[in-house]
Order: structure tokens, then sequence, then C-alpha cells
């Protein structure tokens, strides 16, 4: 068998062994050998060949790995809409209780009422935001 087949099937050898694995690293290995059959396919010599290969895996694994995973890899989860609210601080405006209130959180004043149902929150105090049920923010007494 030429010796470009022979790096062809070790390429597609690695590149089913990345799917197994879907870790980028075999992937890279694969290139290589694509660049090691490039090699053979213009008629150098085996020991060349394999400089070739060992090369290339060096290069894309230290290369282009690293940028690779970063685009794969997820950022941030991002939070909209009063999911954003949850955990944030908030400022009594009017007295909080288990049958109401008032606070300001971001800015906007929002119906808030206390958790637990029998704490009661003066103006002027700071509180979490537990959860938003509805149009009203639950919240519970700031502790530092």
């Amino acid at each position: 068998m030429a010796d470009w087949a022979i790096w062809v099937v070790v390429a597609g050898a690695l590149l089913v062994g990345e799917l197994l694995t879907l870790d980028l690293t075999l992937v890279m290995f694969s290139l290589a050998a694509l660049v090691g059959a490039a090699v053979a396919v213009l008629g150098v010599d085996v020991a060349w060949q394999i400089v070739g290969f060992v090369v290339a895996a060096g290069g894309f694994g230290l290369g282009l790995r690293p940028v690779a995973r970063r685009h794969l890899q997820r950022g941030p989860e991002l939070r909209t809409g009063t999911e954003a609210l949850l955990g944030e601080q908030a400022l009594v405006v009017e007295q909080v209780s288990g049958d109401g209130g008032r606070v300001k959180i971001k800015g906007e004043v929002w119906s808030a009422r206390s958790y637990p149902t029998t704490t009661v929150l003066e103006v002027g105090s700071q509180a979490h935001v537990l959860r938003i049920d509805g149009a009203t923010a639950i919240v519970h007494r700031f502790e530092i």
C-alpha cells in the first residue's frame, strides 16, 4: 500500500477515536496525519513524512486546539427578565411584611413580601431577592 494511503487510513482511525472522546486531541493528530499524507504524495522519504507529522501535530496541538476549545466552550449563562433579579440587593422604601410592602431593586420599585412572612423589614433596610412571584418580589433580611 502507498505511504499516503496509510496516512489517510491513520487519519480516519484517529477521527473515529475523536468522535468517541470529543476532547479535540485526536482530531489534531488526524490533521497531522493528513499533513504526513501530503508529504508522502510529494514522494518524500518516510523519515521526512514522520517529521512532518510530528511538527504538524505539535503545531496543531499548541496553536489550534486552545483556540478551538475556547470557541466550543460556552460563556457565562445570561440571565434576563425577572431571573436576573434573583439574589440582588433591595432597598426597602415602604415597610415590608408578609402582607406586602415596596422595595427598590436596580432602580425600579417593586411590590414585595417578606420571607419568612413573620419578618418585618423597616424603611431604609436592605434585603435580598429570593424569587419573583408574578410582579411581587419575595425578599428576606439582608445579613452580612
